[in-house]
């Protein structure tokens, strides 16, 4: 493949909802553009994007994947990305590289729940759009209807730049709004002019209409030529929708059927006279040297540096860094500072990825994207630059995860080389945190769904021949005591010799503070417990408060006053006082009282206006506290609640069945609360088990 220059490059990102077509569109995009001879097909597993065991196992994408595409001496590279919420980190990392998006829509279904949350996503990011309408070729499609919808949802920024001409519920062919043409399909997308139907003509005159009067508002000149009547030439069309596309102030829709390969090649041609090219966007980091901006927007005259917005990491084709060119040249020979990782790595050869084929290539002008294989200290996020001028810039935003479950060996043998293989899936995939739990002798794995985490375990046993059982988590609930006890415990051991003697009287109450495990104080009059095994005594409250006598988990709370004991001159010792107290302990905290404390996490709901009263009344069944209501725009509610940590289990899968998919959420731990009687004894009862397995 050839060098590009930053003018000739355009970083388009395909967004939109499950199954509506985006890997289809991209591999119809690579077919037309001579990377593949054949044209793939999804339920054949044979497409150049979706080449994952997983994801042709499956019948959807699972990975962002990316496909350089040569058309009409420009350099297209498209990011095709997953539909499914799920993998949203992977939309996230795409959306970070590219410099416009192209949203899906199928013609069938119209606007779904991913079509709005990838135009929020483009709204957030500021990227210019247009929407492909895909699926034409079914019968009974109506575009008309679809248009209707987006411009009731969007208004008048959604303009339709093409529009179908059918026959008999066929679609035979389309009307070029901007040329005023019409072209019929004779066989797949080859095509010949035609006339415009008359049954065409009102719909193509409102949507011509609004787009001249959108090409009018670009400037007063045209504004006045539009007013006197006069027509604009084609190149003004061109270029005026252009700057009106690269400030979002209008969105194109084109429509087509990518299966039969028609209105993919009008989508190419468009994606390089609408969308922005590199040197016409910002892009600022952090010079390391003098604490100020660097301006690097994508110049190929200033110091080279790349941001690494993708990690792929496999046991066959190796590890690949996949990276942004922000400013400079790259090229194969160079030697490059990982600012992040206070590292220098000298690349051997630069690649762009084809799906999983990597091509290599000389270099990569400032605004392209490539990959750099095995650069081992390199993380996602990172930022490579020289090392005489550092440069740094900001981190990914990736989605935080929330679903957690915990995850043990099915063969304990396979333990390290089950970790080592999460590591790597974790480098891959952001929104996948691995924790060790050791209050509850746990390894959790948190994700975006449940699905995703099914296929990281498939992932491992594929690809690192192990296998692993994910099951609920156990919360990691707390003990204390909610009255006082008074107890005197004494250790006397003697077994020839020197023997072991530790007396201690002590008061146990609720110190009212459940940040800290214990306080200790000591009100010891006449030595009655020398000062010098104070510590002893209090070492001994350190490791009881670890694992509470009711039921094992970790002790907060607890005020424990050393008033009185005795001691005897040759047998007491650190270790018999330490003992004593730990006696103590356990004897006084099940005369205070116990309980189990449960954490109360604060959830944030974000759904559409309709849905508010189903999830508050599904929020009160998880014995959820709704504190309040506010609006988010877009028709869009933040529903807050103080719910059970114990409740949140499943929510994810819960709120997507009952919002269609529209709902999200995140939570924060907020405090301990005493749990219900029900709920302690069931979980007393369960330690029991565990303890007894």
């Amino acid at each position: 493949m050839q060098v590009y220059t930053t003018d000739r490059i355009r970083n388009v990102v395909l967004l939109g909802h499950g199954g509506v077509g985006k890997t289809t569109l991209a591999e119809a995009m690579a077919y037309l553009s001579g990377i593949t001879s054949r044209l793939g097909k999804v339920e054949d597993g044979n497409t150049v994007s979706d080449y994952d065991k997983e994801e042709i196992k499956r019948g959807f994408s699972i990975s962002t994947s990316m496909i350089p595409i040569e058309w009409d001496k420009y350099k297209i590279n498209v990011l095709d990305t997953p539909g499914f919420f799920d993998f949203i980190g992977e939309v996230d990392e795409a959306v970070a590289a590219a410099d416009a998006a192209v949203i899906v829509i199928s013609g069938k279904a119209g606007v779904q729940v991913g079509t709005r949350k990838a135009w929020e996503m483009c709204n957030k990011y500021n990227l210019p759009r247009l929407i492909f309408v895909t699926d034409m070729d079914i019968d009974n499609v109506s575009y008309k209807k679809v248009v209707e919808q987006l411009q009731e949802i969007y208004g008048n920024k959604i303009a339709p730049v093409y529009m179908p001409i059918r026959e008999n519920e066929k679609f035979v062919g389309y009307v070029n709004i901007i040329k005023n043409k019409g072209r019929r399909y004779i066989e797949r997308d080859k095509k010949v002019e035609c006339d415009i139907p008359d049954y065409c003509e009102e719909y193509r005159d409102t949507y011509r209409d609004a787009l001249m009067e959108a090409v009018a508002e670009t400037s007063e000149e045209f504004m006045d030529r539009y007013f006197g009547g006069e027509e604009f030439s084609q190149a003004e069309i061109y270029a005026a929708l252009a700057t009106s596309v690269a400030d979002c102030s209008l969105v194109p829709v084109l429509m087509g059927s990518p299966v039969n390969l028609q209105g993919v090649t009008n989508l190419l041609d468009d994606i390089i006279s609408f969308f922005p090219d590199p040197t016409k966007l910002k892009r600022t980091g952090l010079d390391k040297n003098s604490n100020g901006t660097f301006d690097a927007d994508y110049d190929f005259s200033k110091s080279k540096s790349a941001s690494v917005f993708k990690t792929i990491i496999d046991p066959f084709i190796g590890k690949y860094s996949l990276i942004k060119v922000c400013s400079g040249v790259i090229k194969n020979s160079d030697v490059l500072y990982n600012v992040d990782g206070d590292t220098e790595e000298k690349l051997s050869k630069l690649y762009v990825l084809q799906g999983n084929k990597a091509v290599e290539v000389p270099e990569l002008m400032a605004g392209d994207i490539g990959a750099i294989a095995k650069l081992n200290s390199v993380r996602t996020g990172d930022t490579l630059s020289t090392k005489s001028n550092p440069i740094t810039f900001g981190k990914i935003n990736i989605s935080k995860p929330y679903t957690c479950k915990a995850y043990k060996a099915k063969n304990k043998a396979d333990i390290d080389k089950i970790a080592q293989g999460l590591s790597r899936l974790a480098q891959e995939d952001l929104t996948l945190k691995l924790v060790n739990d050791t209050a509850n002798r746990q390894s959790l794995i948190f994700g975006i769904g449940d699905q995703q985490l099914d296929i990281t375990v498939s992932k491992l046993l594929d690809r690192y021949k192990v296998e692993v059982e994910l099951e609920k988590p156990r919360v990691a609930f707390r003990e204390t005591i909610r009255k006082k006890s008074d107890v005197d415990s004494k250790y006397k051991k003697q077994s020839g010799g020197h023997g072991q003697f530790g007396h201690v009287k002590m008061r146990f109450e609720p110190s009212g503070d459940l940040e800290t495990p214990v306080i200790f104080e000591e009100e010891v009059v006449g030595g009655a417990v020398p000062k010098n095994y104070f510590p002893a005594v209090e070492k001994g409250l350190a490791e009881s408060v670890l694992a509470g006598p009711l039921a094992g988990y970790p002790v907060v709370g607890i005020k424990a006053v050393l008033y009185d004991g005795s001691y005897h001159p040759v047998d007491s010792s650190e270790m018999a006082f330490k003992t004593a107290t730990m006696m103590a302990f356990k004897k006084g905290f099940m005369e205070a009282s116990p309980v189990l404390l449960e954490p109360i996490v604060l959830v944030k709901v974000r759904v559409p206006n309709d849905f508010t009263g189903d999830v508050m009344g599904d929020l009160n069944k998880r014995r959820g506290r709704v504190l309040g209501m506010n609006p988010s725009g877009d028709s869009m509610t933040i529903i807050e609640a103080e719910v059970p940590e114990l409740e949140v289990y499943g929510y994810a899968t819960n709120l997507r069945s009952m919002t269609g998919g529209a709902g999200d959420y995140e939570y924060e731990f907020v405090r301990y609360e005493q749990a219900p009687s029900d709920v302690q004894e069931r979980e007393i009862k369960e330690r029991e088990e565990m303890k007894e397995e």
